[in-house]
């Protein structure tokens, strides 16, 4: 959050974060940590309870590796902790915590974020704004239904937000420029723009038998110096969100070669092997060599 530019410190205090999943709960943590007060909502308990766990857990962690004593990280996670508050009950939960900010970290689906909004809309005040922290899909159609399309942006997190430093601020044709002027409305914004057109690509070269997963992997280590190879980075995010971005950004562009369907990638998927979250994806994580 403190990326985020400084002219918001002094109208946001109390933020709001839909979505308590591994992209909403870091975001959640994150922004506690900056001085916030948050309020975590999901639609499930349990998922909630879980969240919070693992945040708790997080923060402990990261306290106890830069304090280096016990006692004071426990404490400083307590004061964090005491920041985020946790509901299933969203109009009551805006009324109680009157956000100044709203982020949206639910599913990658568009109706399902759509109509979020439109119901945030209709009991949020004037000034607050709205954020979604989608990762492929259009800021513009998200807004589509809301009034206050000048106050909408994109705010994207990368995973594990607590760790990863970057946070592209995404505008509309309609943002107003006192909410943001950081990047335009594109599919992927910039990151996933540059990033996943260079994964598929790499699955082509082995789906073409130029090269194997672990030489094309080797390559893109030792010769351009990342450090992950694209096999590597692709069962890390999860092949099927890959395939869920790729298959977004081709449904809007189907003409453009850069955004056709890898078969490879909806054969894995279709097996249920999602990369390391199941075990098994381009790698399988079940044996010792991954080969």
């Amino acid at each position: 959050m403190h990326g985020i530019r400084k002219r918001f410190y002094s109208t946001i205090n109390n933020v709001l974060v839909c979505g308590s999943g591994l992209m909403g709960r870091g975001i959640a943590q994150v922004t506690a940590c900056s001085g916030y007060n948050v309020t975590l909502y999901d639609i499930k308990q349990d998922v909630l309870n879980k969240a919070l766990e693992l945040i708790k857990d997080n923060l402990n962690h990261s306290f106890n590796k830069q304090l280096n004593d016990k006692t004071k990280a426990l404490e400083q996670t307590n004061i964090t902790l005491a920041r985020i508050k946790a509901s299933t009950d969203l109009n009551s939960t805006f009324v109680a915590s009157s956000p100044d900010l709203v982020i949206e970290a639910i599913i990658e689906n568009l109706e399902a974020k759509k109509t979020l909004f439109v119901h945030l809309d209709k009991i949020a005040s004037p000034g607050v704004i709205f954020a979604s922290n989608t990762s492929s899909l259009s800021i513009t159609d998200i807004a589509s239904g809301v009034s206050r399309k000048d106050h909408f942006v994109g705010l994207h997190f990368f995973s594990p937000v607590p760790i990863m430093k970057l946070v592209e601020i995404v505008k509309t044709e309609h943002s107003s420029p006192e909410t943001a002027i950081i990047c335009k409305d594109t599919p992927g914004f910039i990151v996933n723009r540059l990033l996943v057109p260079y994964l598929l690509e790499s699955v082509k070269l082995y789906d073409q038998g130029i090269a194997s997963i672990k030489d094309i992997d080797t390559a893109m280590k030792l010769g351009a110096g990342y450090p992950m190879g694209p096999f590597e980075l692709l069962d890390y995010v999860g092949l099927d969100v890959v395939k869920f971005i790729n298959d977004a950004w081709h449904a809007k562009n189907p003409q453009d070669p850069m955004f056709q369907p890898s078969q490879s990638i909806n054969k894995l998927v279709a097996e249920g092997n999602l990369g390391k979250k199941t075990g098994k994806g381009f790698y399988d994580y079940t044996k010792k060599n991954k080969l």
